[in-house]
């Protein structure tokens, strides 16, 4: 009896592993993301600069915050998403400028992951946490600015006003103004200062610690390794945050097998399918797949992974072109460093009364 008391709650976290959310008007948030993306992306398409398309991504996963909320709330909190992610979309453009890599990238990313967090606990950011500005910093830091760093910057904020429309724009059929409804940002003092200021640290030493692995092995992507660390820390306790990290792992290791299908040379690959219309077929792509990614998001966060693990190596490979052997390795040797590192910093340092100081969530509010 003892022992199959102590194997009962390991068979509930297995089957929270593969379990799916209930759905929630899911395929409506999706669609929302979807066209976000899409007409930046097009009409970038159509001038020619499909190198480009990585900044307007990056402004449209505005969309991707308050997806069931009433339109008020849903505005005003993705203005506080947009904020997050421009930030880290300029700071990634002022170093790709500037030339500032390896060790200045992490460490600049370690230090805006802390102050992210404590912003992103204060308004409640959902989904939870800074990860998408973290990637976003990333990301833009380490493939080179083909124009002026504030025409980069004006991409990804009209890409997020554009976010910002689609989002709001259903109130014109409706007209329907909620003023009882609210989510109220959190004072940070006194305990929810400490706890906040230990989840910042926290944040800190992952992206710190991933980020110093993948410089000191040499990786071309040590960003991808400190954003990994960033998911399990989203977690509203411990058995979350390992869930998360797992399917950050299974779910990245899944879409490089799509990555693999759509980039490598073969007769199977749709880019040898369309020849002379590679930046076409990726950016389609892109958009199918950040609409899948969103589909899944609040229901299964490692089958998001399977989709949004080819939107950010599709869209890398628009700004950069690589050799995609080096960057489907790197992809899952950088996830595997990074979220492992996040587990472990969730493991070893927890606050005394919650492990987490971020206001407990649902499957919904995770990122």
């Amino acid at each position: 009896m003892v022992g199959g008391s102590a194997v009962r709650p390991v068979l509930r976290h297995v089957r929270q592993l593969h379990s799916l959310g209930p759905a929630n008007n899911d395929h409506l948030s999706a669609l929302r993301v979807a066209v976000s993306v899409a007409v930046p992306s097009f009409l970038l398409l159509l001038a020619g600069r499909p190198d480009l398309i990585t900044y307007a991504v990056f402004g449209a996963l505005t969309g991707m915050y308050g997806r069931n909320e009433p339109h008020q709330l849903r505005l005003r909190h993705q203005l506080q998403a947009a904020l997050v992610l421009l930030s880290g979309v300029g700071v990634g453009v002022f170093l790709a400028v500037n030339h500032l890599h390896s060790w200045w990238l992490v460490a600049v990313e370690a230090l805006f992951a802390g102050l992210a967090s404590v912003y992103s606990d204060k308004v409640r950011l959902k989904p939870n946490g800074p990860f998408f500005g973290i990637l976003a910093l990333g990301a833009c830091a380490s493939v080179p600015t083909g124009v002026p760093w504030y025409v980069a910057l004006l991409i990804a904020a009209g890409s997020a006003a554009f976010s910002l429309f689609v989002g709001f724009v259903g109130w014109v059929r409706g007209r329907v103004w909620h003023p009882g409804a609210a989510r109220k940002a959190v004072r940070l003092h006194g305990r929810l200062r400490r706890r906040a200021a230990v989840h910042a640290a926290r944040y800190v030493l992952a992206v710190g610690v991933a980020g110093s692995i993948g410089v000191l092995t040499g990786s071309g992507h040590p960003h991808w390794a400190m954003a990994a660390a960033a998911v399990p820390l989203a977690g509203a306790d411990l058995p979350s945050s390992v869930h998360r990290g797992i399917h950050r792992i299974i779910g990245t290791l899944l879409g490089l097998v799509i990555v693999a299908v759509v980039l490598l040379p073969g007769p199977w690959a749709p880019l040898s399918l369309f020849p002379g219309a590679e930046a076409a077929v990726l950016a389609v792509l892109v958009i199918i797949f950040q609409f899948t990614t969103e589909l899944f998001m609040a229901r299964h966060y490692g089958l998001a992974m399977v989709s949004f693990t080819p939107v950010i190596l599709l869209t890398t490979q628009l700004a950069a072109p690589d050799d995609p052997y080096i960057l489907i390795a790197e992809r899952g040797v950088e996830t595997l460093v990074g979220a492992v590192t996040g587990i472990l910093v969730v493991v070893f340092i927890r606050s005394r009364r919650n492990p987490a100081p971020a206001p407990s969530v649902s499957a919904a509010g995770l990122p």
